[in-house]
């Protein structure tokens, strides 16, 4: 069987919908103006590099042994909606007669535009949500809107649902309202971190990684590449103690990783070490058989879909990590692909992590990790510059989700 045959027919088989499409054509303010002011966007970090080239950042060209030599960029994990937004400029079913569309969708950079005010001081709540109620009040004013009353239009943010959910006015509370606008309840809301036990109409679709292809050769040499590749490391974990923060299990993984001879441990705050470098992560990852995986600020992080894409075994330990999202990308037999370590065990010293992962033998790891390469294709993002007809990404796999949960909802 040729090689690409090989790793396409390894790729979970998606049911794909051919419904029209309409994208709303709203002032740039609620999108590219807020790119405009990509200095703002972070007090602590220029995001002009990384809101360019289409969301994919400056193209890597020093890729050494670790990456392959063409479709890796420098991308930032908040620019999911940049991505998204110019993918489905290229949707093959789009249409410019609204009264044609089966699904509309609304491209404002929410999470883009809620992160920008999150740590400005002196900013109202009501300047705070300004863009937010005003794109709400032009849709709600759209005979689109009225027909269904938005159960068929949906919203990206390239934030977590923790940053979205503001519940009133009052105190000093984090974050935007959008996913608590009544309005809002009606549509469908694509995330890159859902809330599992709160809305039933948010989805939680892959943090953007470096990985952009360009041509599906590029998929199956990676996938080559990462099969291929040495794994002296039984298990690594790249990342940062969290000393201040309740419940974390950081420290306990610092400390099982450094008294272990199958560990490598990658102090994302020591000295020399930079975990922004994609190079550096990856080449941890890729030497690896297992990466942990714990928490970070949110329940998942995008390293986990970083050491996937390095086809590392990721072992979780918290079910929100992943298994309670990203139910459009993940097998549901969660152990085909990963390892669960309850964290209350590790928190109160009752599991060797080294010993769990001993316990696999050659061929089940062999297993696992073959899974987790099938699994590369739809969780990347492939370059909006070009067209991968024969490889579908996480593009293709949430908006055939939209497709499915539209007609579920309106029917034909």
């Amino acid at each position: 069987m040729p090689l690409l045959r090989h790793i396409l027919v390894n790729i979970p088989t998606l049911l794909v919908y051919h419904n029209n499409l309409y994208i709303y054509d709203l002032p740039d303010k609620f999108n590219a103006g807020i790119l405009r002011d990509c200095l703002a966007m972070f007090p602590w970090v220029d995001m002009c590099p990384y809101v360019a080239n289409m969301g994919l950042g400056p193209h890597i060209n020093e890729t050494g042994s670790v990456l392959t030599e063409t479709g890796w960029h420098i991308t930032n994990q908040w620019v999911l909606e940049v991505i998204f937004h110019n993918r489905i400029r290229q949707y093959e079913c789009l249409t410019d007669n609204s009264s044609q569309a089966d699904v509309f969708f609304v491209p404002y950079y929410v999470g883009l535009d809620t992160g920008r005010k999150l740590w400005r001081q002196n900013i109202s709540l009501q300047e705070q949500d300004s863009l937010l109620v005003e794109v709400m009040q032009l849709l709600k004013s759209r005979p689109e809107w009225s027909a269904k009353g938005g159960r068929d239009h949906f919203i990206l943010s390239g934030r977590a649902t923790w940053d979205l959910r503001r519940e009133d006015d009052g105190g000093n509370q984090w974050g935007g309202k959008l996913l608590t606008l009544p309005e809002v309840k009606n549509m469908t809301v694509l995330l890159i971190e859902s809330c599992p036990w709160e809305n039933d109409n948010e989805f939680a679709i892959p943090y953007p990684t470096n990985f952009h292809p360009s041509n599906e050769s590029q998929v199956v040499t990676w996938q080559a590449k990462v099969r291929s590749t040495n794994r002296p490391w039984l298990f690594s974990f790249a990342g940062a103690r969290r000393p201040g923060q309740a419940g974390s299990i950081r420290d306990q993984l610092f400390d099982q990783c450094l008294k272990s001879t199958r560990c490598k441990l990658l102090d994302c705050v020591s000295a020399g070490s930079n975990c922004d470098i994609p190079v550096t992560t990856m080449s941890l990852f890729q030497s690896s058989s297992f990466c942990l995986q714990p928490p970070g600020d949110t329940p998942t992080r995008r390293s986990a879909f970083d050491s996937m894409l390095a086809g590392c075994i990721p072992v979780f330990f918290t079910p929100h990590s992943a298994y309670t999202q990203y139910k459009w990308y993940l097998p549901n037999n969660y152990s085909e692909y990963s390892v669960y370590i309850p964290d209350n065990e590790v928190r109160e010293g009752r599991v060797s992590i080294e010993e769990v992962l001993l316990k696999y033998s050659e061929e089940e790891i062999g297993n696992m990790k073959e899974k987790v390469i099938s699994m590369i294709p739809t969780l990347i993002y492939k370059d909006p510059n070009y067209k991968l007809d024969s490889v579908r990404d996480a593009f293709d796999v949430a908006v055939d989700g939209v497709l499915r949960r539209v007609k579920s909802i309106i029917g034909n």
